[in-house]
């Protein structure tokens, strides 16, 4: 952010931050180290400085590309998983009714099941959900019946408490015109066994969890989740605690495992290291997990031994850096055959940004959920942009528009707390009515309890 989008205080606090941030260039040395060389502050980085950075779309198309070609090359073999805890899972068949739904006609409502035109005779005994086939009515009869009770043999419908009423000799007489099966749900009507109801690849919602429970399924066949560990990086991190002598609470440690799971992963471990290569090193090469993600360490300071760790075991680097702020410093590399590494920057809003460009991506592949629809809307206010890059900005969807929140700088979390998804800001900004594509966020979209699950 340069000077001139300055418009408060709060917008002064972000755009500090954020020059800060732009005031290093990345930089090759002639031994091919990378470092950073300071820029004079108020200037952004040519774009020439920048140029091993890959475009933020492009990124997030590698990220997917990876995770096809683990899906490929590993075959990962479905689970069989029993319906309580398949919540957020991609199923891996298709679920095929395994009986006729309804599986026996039966009433829609509370009322007398009739035979043949009325006015009809009643019997004692009323028909109850739950109970064996009853004895056929014969014409003139009726029986009381329950809501989801059978149907006696030769019914000729239902007809609703509502709509009928007894005379002094117990005779029932109808209302309104009685029309031939009103109020019946005949065998099958839903769907007869062998149907398909949902291919695979189905997402598996609480309404599928019911709809598999009613077509008789006690487990379902689906894609096992991507198995995560977190390795959270810094000597300067607390876990409790306000922060003190130099050192701050660590944000990422709660943040990140649940917004994993959101993006369907299984979270294994979460690990702190501190600012150690040796740690690092030892960590990345004895997890067995799908995709480790770590955080900070990214750029190449002199305790960040996330690309050093990286070249000494030979991972390759698949996206080593995005022309994205905040989260620039990003990285997602390969470190072995069925394994990827996404390096996500320190800042807690560069690291929601690398989460939602490379994580978000590979795990979504990876655990075979379908990719959400890309949708637009108008920005109600002035959207500042990086001159180069692509810049996500935390909004509140307010009817049909985006409204850009402050505090959006990349070490800032009030702006993303408070919003309903990011606005994918082009180079340049976004002026207001703009139309600006929007990345919703877990909770927004899907529900707290639906979407961490």
């Amino acid at each position: 952010m340069t000077a001139r989008s300055l418009r408060s205080g709060e917008d002064a606090e972000d755009a500090d931050e954020f020059d800060v941030e732009e005031a290093l260039a990345l930089v090759k040395e002639d031994n091919g180290a990378a470092h950073r060389a300071p820029v004079p502050p108020g200037r952004a980085p040519e774009p020439h400085a920048q140029h091993k950075a890959t475009p933020w779309t492009e990124a997030r198309a590698t990220a997917a590309r990876a995770a096809r070609a683990v899906t490929r090359s590993a075959r990962r073999a479905p689970v069989s998983v029993r319906l309580e805890d398949a919540l957020g899972l991609t199923l891996a068949a298709p679920l095929d009714a395994l009986t006729d739904l309804p599986s026996f006609n039966t009433s829609a409502m509370d009322g007398w099941a009739v035979a043949g035109p009325g006015p009809w005779a009643v019997r004692d005994e009323g028909v109850l959900a739950g109970h064996a086939e009853p004895a056929p009515l014969t014409d003139g009869e009726a029986a009381r019946i329950a809501t989801g009770a059978r149907i006696p043999p030769d019914t000729t419908a239902v007809l609703r408490s509502e709509h009928g009423q007894t005379d002094e000799k117990g005779r029932l007489h109808a209302t309104r015109e009685v029309v031939h099966g009103q109020d019946i749900r005949p065998r099958g009507q839903e769907c007869r066994s062998g149907d398909q109801l949902l291919p695979p690849g189905a997402l598996v919602t609480p309404a599928v969890l019911g709809l598999a429970a009613a077509a008789g399924y006690d487990t379902l066949a689906a894609v096992p989740r991507p198995r995560v560990e977190v390795l959270v990086l810094g000597d300067e991190l607390l876990t409790e605690g306000a922060p003190r002598d130099g050192l701050i609470r660590d944000a990422l440690g709660p943040m990140l495992p649940p917004w994993l799971r959101a993006l369907g992963a299984e979270v294994t471990a979460v690990c702190r290291l501190g600012d150690s290569a040796a740690a690092l090193h030892k960590a990345i090469t004895r997890s067995d997990a799908d995709v480790i993600v770590t955080t900070g360490g990214t750029a190449a300071g002199p305790v960040d031994h996330v690309h050093p760790v990286l070249g000494r075991i030979g991972a390759e680097l698949l996206v080593d850096g995005v022309k994205v702020r905040p989260g620039h410093p990003m990285l997602l590399a390969r470190t072995k055959e069925n394994q990827h590494l996404v390096g996500l920057p320190g800042n807690p809003l560069a690291a929601v940004s690398g989460l939602l460009t490379l994580a978000e991506p590979l795990l979504r592949t990876l655990a075979a959920r379908p990719a959400p629809e890309p949708y637009t809307l108008p920005l109600r206010d002035e959207a500042h942009g990086h001159p180069y890059d692509t810049r996500l900005v935390p909004v509140v969807l307010r009817g049909d528009s985006a409204v850009p929140l402050h505090y959006n700088g990349p070490a800032m979390l009030r702006g993303i707390a408070a919003a309903d998804a990011l606005a994918v800001v082009p180079p340049g900004g976004a002026r207001p009515g703009q139309e600006a594509e929007l990345l919703d966020l877990p909770w927004a979209s899907a529900g707290i309890g639906v979407c961490f699950t």
